[in-house]
């Protein structure tokens, strides 16, 4: 019994156990009435003990003598005999004692056992849901829900509230809307973190709608909503530009909460809202609302506020309350730095951007993955790769493996630079540290040799992104076309275009025009032309670009009729030709 309560087993296994108790406290009573009737007949053949009567019985048994004594109902004398019954009695008369307390010890420890372990199976298995849900394993999670209904046991509605967040994470709405049915129905009663998590579910899936329903359906239930159901509907507002909404969100919340207005988190939000609308004066209006309230600011305020000085091109404010966070006590983090990295490298402002970096070395913050891929990215924009390069390298000494964007970036900037030997080494050095080239890789290392003529290098890497992946992509065959083309080997782009087909690979309007530009420089305008209808038949987005290679081509062989038939031919196609435009046909045909 105390094995079955340690090991936490049923009821069921308890009531066996004391069956098998019952059944050997009977075996032992039946040794021992066996053990008795030995030492009775033990007695019986020890000589001095007996009576003369019993002597003449001897042999005869013991049933012959007791049937005697009974039947003659002769009184005992002293001798053997009461001995003998009296010790049989006292043992007899113990032994059902102590088998009577047994059984009622067995009876409370039934009672008892049954509630404390069932109470323990309870709430190990609430536990055990607990751990699943945490770690997304919400399929066994709510079979063992299932199993303890079919119980009779409930989980609380901490562990229900669980099981609704895992679902709610993993975006299985339908699955967490039937599950609060059944609390609903069975219980328990969802509280108030239930109806937010199952909010909030809704608010990641942007279904706004069925959010504010099931806030308005809150109070159907008796469950008054808190701050954090506010807030939660007020950021998924803002998200989608419904500031307004927002706003007489809080005026209703206001009606019944007149503290709502001093809470940090809703007033945040509404700077956020106002910033990506726009309305930079709106929340500095909101933020001057806080000081005069004494709201106590934290960092993610602060950031938000100097995000808009940022977008707002205004980097004189974001400095300043930079430093006005200093002064406040609160030090700036990775995100306050990479907002500053991140404009001023959209500025141009490299220097400043790469002294920020500096900056937040000095300040014990460590730089993240972004703040290296924004300055890798701005340097690479302005040409200075090997600077980049170095950024790169720092990186890999702090172990932060970057992603394949950033040697992305970095294999274009020397391929764009015409350092092919830096491009592949940098391609080799992203292999060593297991990051696996992607198509735009092999991309950029193919423009790198297109750029500086290797176009039978450039055919080799297509050769190798086919037997190792990934699959080329319409860039890829592109760059390839266009070189071939300008090369004047228009049967081998014709090729290239054909395994582009095969290979499910639909081509673009750069594809037709590389074309067209291949079959003008070998002098097939019939072809360049029937080439030109289809792309027109073709339903793709044309520019000016593929009637600028014909026209051209016309001018120089002197055929201005066909070069106005295809320039009317082009204002047809495009009605909305302006003089704002950087090129026009006319412009073009009057040149030459």
């Amino acid at each position: 019994m105390a094995l079955c309560m340690s090991c936490g087993e049923s009821s069921t296994t308890t009531v066996s156990a004391q069956v098998l108790l019952l059944r050997f406290f009977e075996k032992t009573i039946e040794s021992f009435k066996h053990n008795v009737a030995n030492l009775f007949c033990g007695i019986l053949s020890c000589e001095p003990v007996l009576d003369p009567d019993l002597r003449r019985t001897r042999g005869q048994g013991m049933d012959v003598v007791v049937g005697d004594e009974f039947s003659n109902n002769k009184q005992f004398d002293g001798g053997g005999d009461p001995l003998v019954f009296n010790v049989l009695d006292s043992l007899l008369k113990g032994s059902l004692d102590r088998l009577k307390s047994m059984r009622d010890d067995i009876s409370l420890v039934k009672k008892g056992i049954t509630g404390s372990a069932l109470n323990a199976n309870c709430a190990g298995n609430e536990a055990i849901i607990k751990d699943l849900c945490l770690g997304g394993k919400l399929g066994p999670a709510l079979w063992l829900r299932s199993k303890m209904i079919q119980k009779g046991f409930v989980p609380d509605v901490l562990t229900h509230n669980y099981m609704v967040n895992g679902l709610c994470n993993m975006r299985k709405l339908e699955k967490a809307d039937w599950l609060i049915r059944e609390m609903l129905d069975k219980g328990p009663s969802p509280n108030c973190a239930t109806y937010n998590t199952f909010i909030k579910g809704y608010c990641l899936l942007d279904n706004v709608d069925k959010a504010l329903h099931l806030f308005a359906s809150m109070a159907n239930s008796g469950t008054k909503p808190n701050r954090v159901t506010f807030n939660t509907l007020l950021h998924a507002l803002c998200k989608k530009d419904l500031l307004t909404e927002g706003k007489k969100l809080l005026g209703k919340i206001l009606d019944d909460d007149k503290k709502a207005a001093s809470n940090v988190i809703t007033s945040t939000i509404l700077m956020d809202g106002s910033i990506k609308s726009g309305d930079i004066v709106e929340a500095l209006g909101i933020w001057d609302s806080m000081l005069e309230e004494s709201t106590p600011m934290d960092v993610i305020s602060y950031n938000v506020l100097i995000h808009g000085f940022c977008l707002a091109r205004d980097m004189k404010l974001a400095y300043s309350y930079s430093c006005q966070m200093l002064k406040r006590g609160l030090l700036p983090d990775v995100f306050t730095y990479n907002t500053l990295v991140s404009s001023l490298c959209k500025s141009g402002r490299l220097d400043e951007a790469c002294y920020i970096h500096d900056v937040m070395l000095r300040m014990g913050v460590a730089p993240d993955e972004v703040s290296y891929k924004l300055i890798i990215q701005g340097l690479c924009v302005c040409r200075d790769v090997d600077k980049a390069n170095g950024y790169l390298n720092c990186m890999l000494e702090k172990s932060l493996i970057p992603e394949p964007l950033v040697w992305n970036l970095i294999i274009d900037g020397y391929g764009r630079c015409g350092d092919i030997g830096n491009a592949f080494a940098i391609r080799d050095r992203m292999l060593s540290f297991g990051v696996v080239p992607n198509v735009f890789t092999y991309n950029a290392l193919i423009h790198a040799q297109v750029k500086i003529g290797n176009i039978l290098y450039a055919c080799f890497l297509k050769k190798e992104m086919l037997l190792k992946g990934p699959f080329p992509d319409v860039v890829t065959y592109n760059l390839l076309i266009g070189a071939v083309s300008n090369a004047g080997h228009i049967h081998y782009a014709l090729q290239l275009y054909d395994e582009m087909l095969r290979g499910g690979c639909n081509p673009d309007m750069i594809t037709y025009t590389e074309l067209i530009r291949g079959y003008c420089v070998k002098y097939n305008f019939k072809e360049a032309e029937e080439l030109l209808a289809k792309l027109l038949k073709s339903g793709l987005l044309i520019d000016h670009v593929p009637f600028q290679i014909l026209i051209k081509q016309y001018c120089k062989m002197k055929e201005p009729e066909r070069a106005f038939q295809l320039y009317w031919k082009w204002l047809t196609v495009n009605k909305r030709l302006s003089s704002r435009e950087i090129w026009s046909p006319a412009r073009t045909v009057q040149n030459y």
